[in-house]
């Protein structure tokens, strides 16, 4: 963060230098790689079409993109919309036709360069998980923390409200009447809001960490630099540390709520595979009954 800010100082000099610019903006995104996730850069990109910017200047065409084919289609784009794009270490500007084969050149060479480094830092990660030196395996989710040595140490106020999600899931209550019973009893999320989602309750009843184990490399991260991450079913091998943590949950009931889970899904696993069910929804016979007052 600090080479970040004296970049930035270096080229508010550099424009207060020059009489004949006047500084838009700073536009600085600290992750780099695929433009859509980058928000300042599609920041500066609608500032040009809203014909607010004429000149970007930036250090180096590796900054600017490191997926050619985008990268090209952009600076086309600004072109056509009447923008210079200068980059600094190259001394290469946009406006220039000459310069467009130099520059996807560059680009394609900091894709290439952006590949190795993410094969490079995959490598890395798998081979901390094979040797059980990997940081992932003492990773917190709610209800742990970490104790002075780095290890998973149990947060008894929040295990209590894992147990609490357990019980009432196993007596019958929907996600939904879950989320409604912990908004009653005025327990928060564990980002701090007063309605739990849903996605956070399936979350907690489908996580073996809280059985004391941990699984690894549930979901990866596709190729570079399309690196959205999705679910494993089968392309990679797991990891799994038994007995690497204290548990919150006894093994039988977090078995009993993943049976319990799959009696009331929509699927059905049969010898052909998974399938869905001839009807909609699976019946349902809550244990409890949940009952709310206008107090």
């Amino acid at each position: 963060m600090n080479s970040l800010e004296n970049q930035i100082d270096y080229f508010k000099s550099l424009v207060q230098q020059n009489l004949q610019w006047a500084l838009v903006d700073i536009y600085s995104d600290v992750q780099s790689g695929k433009n859509n996730g980058r928000a300042e850069f599609q920041r500066m990109i609608q500032d040009c079409m809203d014909n607010k910017i004429d000149l970007i200047i930036t250090k180096s065409v590796s900054r600017f993109g490191r997926n050619t084919v985008e990268t090209l289609e952009v600076l086309r784009k600004l072109k056509l919309n009447g923008v210079e794009v200068f980059f600094e270490n190259e001394n290469l500007t946009v406006s220039d036709p000459n310069n467009e084969f130099i520059i996807s050149l560059l680009s394609a060479y900091a894709q290439a360069e952006s590949e190795s480094r993410s094969q490079n830092i995959k490598l890395g990660i798998k081979n901390q998980i094979e040797n059980g030196t990997s940081k992932l395996y003492n990773r917190p989710c709610y209800g742990y923390r970490h104790d002075k040595d780095g290890n998973l140490e149990v947060v008894w106020q929040q295990a209590l409200v894992v147990q609490k999600i357990f019980d009432y899931y196993l007596e019958g209550a929907s996600i939904i009447q879950i989320i409604k019973l912990l908004q009653k009893e005025g327990i928060k999320s564990p980002t701090g809001r007063d309605v739990w989602s849903k996605k956070t309750i399936e979350n907690i009843l489908t996580n073996e960490k809280y059985i004391g184990n941990v699984l690894l490399y549930k979901t990866y991260s596709r190729e570079f630099p399309n690196t959205k991450r999705i679910k494993n079913n089968g392309e990679h091998k797991k990891y799994c540390a038994n007995n690497n943590h204290p548990p919150i949950i006894d093994e039988e009931i977090f078995e009993k709520v993943q049976s319990e889970r799959l009696r009331r899904s929509n699927i059905e696993i049969t010898s052909e595979g998974k399938k869905r069910k001839s009807r909609k929804y699976s019946s349902k016979k809550p244990n409890i009954d949940i009952m709310f007052d206008d107090e």
